[in-house]
């Protein structure tokens, strides 16, 4: 079922794993999610990473290559539809194929039975010339693409084709992307995406429902009416408390930051962010967001935590 379309029914809940490392199974994976299942999860979300270049030794001689960490976004895809009956939501990136290489995935997500996707740009740094040259550089462009073949429009010219039909998610930054130098470009270049054809819009992590509702107001001005569901991810250690505002630009409100600080044992510090996480879930809901979207980063832990203490259970 699309995203929309289960919107439009109510509230939504959502989360958000990482491929296993290159060589990994699976099992870690379905550990997690086995305990979150219980709970009313409409949608699964599974990253993907762009290639970076790197230097592997090959019959004694030092190759550069193309290498991506945590593989199988596809794959887990259709791993995860098959065991648990889920509508799950893949990343298409900009970065790491050319515009017909995405093409040939979008083709084989559609006949597995994808029909949600959500399209983000990916990461510079990470990239090498050899990479980004033959990439989108923005993430409106991408999602053209995948417009283009809901509408029937192919790169290369097909006979007698049929057209897809994704619903298209996208990011946004309440907090504005680290790139761009103020919130109010950033939030032109998020109108840009919606215009191309995005249906909805997943946030960034927020710590603070007021960051939510400022962001919302910002994007309804600028005429941005599709559904923008919050990003949340549970902080449930004083360490993540430092780690997550330096790898994500976010921040974090000063309260929670200094109740953390007090806390005298680790298992005070992870009941004091499940109850600060199921507190800002209930918020966001009551002020009206049509859903929920939690990082889970791939621990189950936290996030179930947070889940009986809004869901019951």
């Amino acid at each position: 079922m699309k995203v929309i379309d289960k919107i439009n029914e109510g509230q939504v809940l959502s989360i958000e794993i990482l491929p296993p490392n290159r060589g990994q199974d699976i099992e870690e994976i379905y550990s997690a999610l086995d305990q979150l299942m219980q709970y009313p999860i409409n949608f699964i979300n599974v990253t993907r990473h762009a290639p970076e270049m790197t230097y592997v030794e090959l019959n004694e001689r030092i190759v550069k290559v193309p290498k991506v960490k945590r593989p199988g976004t596809v794959g887990i895809t259709a791993a995860l539809m098959r065991r648990y009956n889920v509508d799950v939501v893949p990343h298409v990136l900009c970065y790491g194929m050319n515009k017909y290489q995405i093409e040939d995935m979008l083709i084989d997500l559609n006949l597995i039975g994808v029909e949600n996707l959500f399209v983000i740009r990916g990461e510079y740094e990470n990239q090498s010339a050899e990479v980004e040259k033959e990439s989108y550089r923005h993430a409106s462009e991408l999602v053209k693409q995948i417009s283009n073949m809901n509408k029937c429009e192919y790169l290369y010219p097909c006979e007698n084709a049929h057209p897809t039909n994704f619903c298209i998610g996208v990011a946004g930054y309440p907090e504005k992307h680290f790139e761009s130098p103020n919130l109010e470009e950033d939030m032109r270049h998020l109108k840009e995406k919606v215009d191309m054809g995005a249906h909805y819009i997943i946030t960034q992590m927020v710590f603070d429902v007021n960051v939510y509702k400022r962001f919302v107001e910002m994007a309804r001005a600028l005429s941005i009416n599709v559904p923008i569901i919050p990003g949340i991810k549970p902080i449930v250690s004083l360490k993540s408390i430092y780690s997550i505002p330096r790898k994500f630009f976010v921040n974090i409100p000063e309260p929670f930051v200094h109740e953390m600080q007090e806390a005298k044992t680790e298992k005070e510090e992870f009941h004091i962010g499940v109850d600060y996480t199921a507190k800002l879930v209930e918020e966001l809901l009551n002020y009206g967001a049509p859903g929920i979207h939690v990082f889970t980063m791939g621990r189950g832990q936290s996030t179930k935590a947070v889940f009986e203490r809004v869901f019951g259970k």
